[in-house]
């Protein structure tokens, strides 16, 4: 028989949407030193992809209680999170990053596939009969919500 594991009340629980929010952060800052001329176009498109993945895993949250919404979710999710990994290259390319900045970010958006990757993996898991719960081990999956909002 199975056991009872802890389970999240919150997408903000998630390890992926916690990692997924730090990257954008970091992303935002370090965009800052774009040219100009990049507003509308690299700075702009890097900020939304990275921006959208946690936006789609709490979208994915909400959907949870039908297992092929929680997967499609999920893949759009990896896919800004594909995205973003292109412009970060691409800013890498144009120099205007240097491995010391880009190579942290692509570090972390593997991290972060890898994390979407497992939670696709195991949907079930997240997609339970009771769907407003989340069963298991919370090392891999969550952390606890400290959200100050």
């Amino acid at each position: 028989m199975a056991s009872e594991l802890p389970h999240a009340n919150s997408f903000r629980e998630l390890l992926a949407y916690r990692k997924s929010r730090k990257l954008a952060k970091e992303i935002f800052i370090l965009s800052k030193q774009f040219p100009k001329d990049e507003m509308y176009a690299l700075t702009d498109q890097m900020r939304r992809s990275s921006r959208s993945i946690g936006g789609q895993i709490a979208e994915a949250w909400a959907k949870r209680r039908y297992e092929r919404h929680f997967v499609s979710k999920l893949t759009d999710a990896d896919g800004e999170l594909q995205e973003t990994q292109h412009w970060v290259g691409v800013a890498f390319d144009c120099e205007y990053w240097d491995r010391t900045a880009a190579e942290p970010l692509k570090s972390q958006c593997q991290e972060i596939g890898r994390l979407l990757s497992g939670m696709i993996e195991k949907s079930a898991t997240f997609c339970l009969q009771d769907y407003h719960t989340l069963r298991d081990p919370p090392a891999d999956y969550f952390v606890a919500d400290t959200t100050d909002y």
